[in-house]
């Protein structure tokens, strides 16, 4: 198999995330996309992307900037990986990629590799 251009999902700022949690949320959501890499596919987390563009824009954009660009990198993507707990932002994501057929997995061993 050739390989994909995976999206991490999961949550980032879902109940109210503190720095502390965003944070850590952000780790895991890399953590992941390591795992991914060595499965010999390109991850893509969206959050990546968006946030140094908040960061020229300032806080006040981040609804403007966030999801349009996560879900406009989903459209791009072949399958999708949803990783850690609850999120709406991510489950906009996982149903955009439903919606087109593409594949979702909810664990790391399924993601087949390159």
């Amino acid at each position: 198999m050739a390989a994909l251009w995976i999206m991490i999902a999961g949550p980032y700022t879902s109940g109210g995330a503190d720095a502390a949690r965003r944070a850590a949320n952000l780790r895991a959501l890399n953590d992941a996309a390591v795992a991914v890499f060595r499965r010999g596919h390109v991850p893509v987390v969206g959050v990546n992307l968006a946030l140094p563009m908040i960061a020229a824009a300032g806080d006040a954009a981040f609804d403007e900037i966030m999801m349009p660009v996560s879900l406009a990198l989903a459209d791009r993507c072949d399958g999708c990986l949803r990783v850690g707990g609850p999120s709406a932002g991510a489950d906009a994501e996982v149903a955009r990629f439903r919606a087109a057929g593409k594949p979702v997995w909810s664990d790391l061993g399924d993601v087949p590799p390159a």
